[in-house]
């Protein structure tokens, strides 16, 4: 008997387009809610959720059936769907084009579970470009990467 196991997680970060703060504390709540409760219908294991005004993180385990792109483009398209047909942001809502997607090693799950849980506190004292900043080039990335992706 053959048996698989899988043990991937992605440290997921995306922003509002335009980062533009749409996420008040009145959507901020219910959108939360409404992504884990989707995720759960297909099966998307959100191990943590942080949604700030302009953008979200989610630490996400993946089965061996997903896939990174697959999970971004579900969870992104169907809440942004989610939310303009709740009316809950006046403009139309939507997410900005791309995401970040970072691998985690099980031994620092805790710390990215605190970073995500401690986004508020954290924002207190750096904006979201310079977190995205910070999180590209802790991962590997060039500023002329940075520069044409941001």
């Amino acid at each position: 008997m053959v048996h698989s196991y899988v043990k991937v997680y992605i440290h997921f970060v995306w922003s509002t387009k335009n980062r533009e703060p749409y996420l008040i504390d009145d959507a901020r709540v219910p959108v939360h809610h409404h992504i884990l409760a989707y995720a759960q219908t297909k099966n998307i294991s959100v191990n943590v959720l942080g949604i700030q005004k302009e953008h979200l993180h989610a630490l996400i385990s993946l089965r061996s059936d997903q896939n990174i792109d697959d999970v971004a483009k579900l969870l992104k398209g169907e809440s942004s769907h989610w939310i303009n047909s709740e009316n809950l942001i006046n403009p139309k809502f939507s997410w900005q084009r791309g995401y970040g997607a970072f691998s985690i090693s099980p031994t620092h799950i805790d710390a990215v579970r605190t970073y995500i849980n401690n986004q508020n506190e954290h924002h207190r004292k750096k904006t979201c470009m310079e977190e995205v900043t910070e999180l590209l080039m802790k991962y590997g990335y060039d500023k002329d990467a940075m520069s044409t992706n941001a």
